[in-house]
Order: C-alpha cells, then sequence, then structure tokens
C-alpha cells in the first residue's frame, strides 16, 4: 500500500494484516446463510466483524489498567510481548512463513521500537497516573501523528485543508491536556506524547513493509525480533517488581497480549476485506469514545465533559485529514 493512503489506513496496515481490495467483484446470488445477494452479505458480515475488531482495540487501555493490579508496568509490558511473541512466533512456524529478506529487518527493528516497544511501555507508565480517559483522549490523535510522520517520511504533500484540519485536532488535545492538568504538562502527558512520536514511526514503517509482506507477518516478525529484549526485560522486572495475582490481572495480560494483538487484528483485516478499506477505517474513528466508554463501565472513571469533547473533535478532524489527503 502507498504512503499516502489514509492515516487509519497506515495505522491498520502496520499492525497486523495484508492490505484489503475497496472493491471487490462478487456474484449476485444469494447466500444460503443470509438469503441475501452474496455482495450484500458480505457487506453485512464485513461490517460486523470490523466492528468487533475495533471494539477489542478499544479495550486495551482498561485491560492493561487491569493487568497493573497485578503487574508493575515493566513486567506487564516484559511479559506482554513475550506471550505475544509465542503465539506469534507459533502461527509463522505453523504456517511455514518464510524468514523476510535482509533488507527489510531494518524495517522491522523500526516497527519492533514502536509498536512493540515503545507505544506499550510509555502508555503502560502513563496508565499508572492518567486516568483512561485522559490516555484515551490524548492518543486519539494517532491517526494525525501517523499521516504527519508518513508526509514527512515519505515526502508526499498532503492538501492544505488536511494540514489545518491536522493542526486543529493537535490543538484541541493539547488543550485538553493543559487544562486537564492544571496549567502545565504532567509527566504522564509526556509519556503519552511520546507514545505518540513512536508509535507513528513504527506504524508508518509497518505500512511501508506492508507492501512486501502480509501485515500480519510484519507485526509478528517484529515481535519475534524483540523476543531477546523482550524475554530478558521481563525477567529482570519480574524479579525486581511484586506480583499479585488477581482475575483482573489476569484477564487484562491475555487481553492485551492475546486478543489486541491478535484476535482483534484477524477479526479487522477480515471485515476489511469484505468491505473495503474505507468504509472499514469510518468503523474506528469510534475508537477513542468507545474507550471511554469502558473507562466509565469498567473502570468507574467520571469523564470530565472535556473528554468527550475533545475525542468528538478529534474524530471529525480524522474525518477531515481521511477526505482532504491528495
Amino acid at each position: 500500500m502507498k504512503a499516502e493512503n489514509s492515516a487509519t489506513d497506515q495505522m491498520a496496515i502496520a499492525v497486523g494484516g495484508p492490505p484489503a481490495p475497496t472493491t471487490s467483484a462478487s456474484p449476485a446470488s444469494p447466500t444460503p446463510s443470509t438469503g441475501l445477494p452474496a455482495a450484500a452479505s458480505d457487506r453485512v458480515r464485513g461490517t460486523l466483524l470490523a466492528a468487533l475488531g475495533v471494539v477489542t482495540f478499544s479495550l486495551t487501555f482498561p485491560s492493561t489498567v487491569w493487568g497493573l493490579e497485578g503487574f508493575g508496568p515493566w513486567s506487564l509490558v516484559g511479559v506482554r510481548s513475550v506471550l505475544a511473541a509465542v503465539i506469534a512466533g507459533t502461527g509463522l512456524l505453523v504456517l511455514r512463513v518464510r524468514v523476510p529478506e535482509r533488507r527489510h529487518w531494518s524495517g522491522l527493528a523500526v516497527v519492533g521500537a514502536g509498536v512493540v516497544l515503545g507505544f506499550p511501555l510509555l502508555t503502560t507508565l502513563a496508565l499508572r497516573t492518567a486516568t483512561t480517559a485522559h490516555s484515551a483522549v490524548v492518543v486519539g490523535l494517532l491517526p494525525l501523528t501517523t499521516a504527519a510522520y508518513s508526509a514527512l517520511r515519505t515526502g508526499a504533500r498532503p492538501s492544505r485543508t488536511f494540514w489545518i484540519a491536522a493542526c486543529a485536532g493537535a490543538a484541541a488535545v493539547v488543550a485538553f491536556t493543559v487544562q486537564q492538568s492544571g496549567g502545565a504538562l504532567t509527566r504522564a502527558d509526556v509519556y503519552l506524547f511520546g507514545a505518540l512520536l513512536i508509535c507513528a514511526a513504527g506504524y508508518t514503517e509497518g505500512g511501508r513493509l506492508a507492501g512486501f509482506m502480509p501485515g500480519w507477518q510484519v507485526i509478528a516478525w517484529a515481535l519475534v525480533l524483540c523476543l531477546p529484549v523482550t524475554a530478558t526485560g521481563a525477567g529482570v522486572a519480574l524479579s525486581a517488581e511484586p506480583v499479585r495475582l488477581s482475575a483482573h490481572a489476569v484477564v487484562g495480560l491475555v487481553w492485551v497480549a492475546a486478543v489486541s494483538t491478535f484476535l482483534g487484528l484477524l477479526l479487522w483485516y477480515r471485515g476489511m476485506s469484505l468491505i473495503g478499506i474505507p468504509k472499514a477505517s469510518q468503523l474506528q474513528l469510534a475508537q477513542p469514545l468507545l474507550t471511554l466508554v469502558w473507562s466509565v463501565l469498567l473502570l468507574g472513571e467520571t469523564l470530565p465533559v472535556a473528554a468527550p469533547v475533545t475525542a468528538a473533535a478529534v474524530l471529525v478532524c480524522i474525518a477531515v485529514t481521511q477526505r482532504a489527503r491528495g
């Protein structure tokens, strides 16, 4: 996929699946399961699968908070990455996937640094003190950050409207964080903004690599490449940080390691292959708002009025950038 595609397209490709066709030829005969024409049945099924994928992604932050009830931040990130790498490596072995060409390993290292190590670690550190709702609003800026990084990385020239919308979204998030922290950025905000930058680099490089291999293989090889670092880090962290296993801690760990990284991506990419990237990416715009809902239902957080308002403003800015990129 070309780097000048929309920001949410690049985000999706980088973390785990092959680019999907935006159109497909489908027979018009009805399917036995639904009685609808095949094309209509695929649209319904694809929309449901993609929506379920977005729901799994929206639960990542609440699951991380649950995981932090039983693990230290470094232990949680290390164990999470090791478990994900084991799942990824098993899939690569079972399917007998060829080792990537040597020229792709530097790109995989960037993906690993951004998606496997940097983003999970920095957001986990932030969630020790910042609420899930606050973090969801800040990280909702990630599609715009990725789009801007991609433009700089590839030399693409988005339209003026794109940059105006991107800057407006960034200004809304900065204003929100400063207002919530009483006039200055907190350490958690620094972690979150750092996570945006490093993850945008990983997503952009992953989008480039997805032109050479299926996207799920990009993240799988990145996880395997990082395994020596994550396994060592997990061992050191577990010896230094106390572990207090609980139902919440185990569920949170399993979710971020297996579901957010793999099951959600399988649902997302299967759905995207049926309805196309543009329609699927519109569904992903709801992810920050869903995370706000989970923060209330699962964690009992109280939302400041500014949180849903800012999330909605960022959603509008992202929608504008998707239409304005050229």
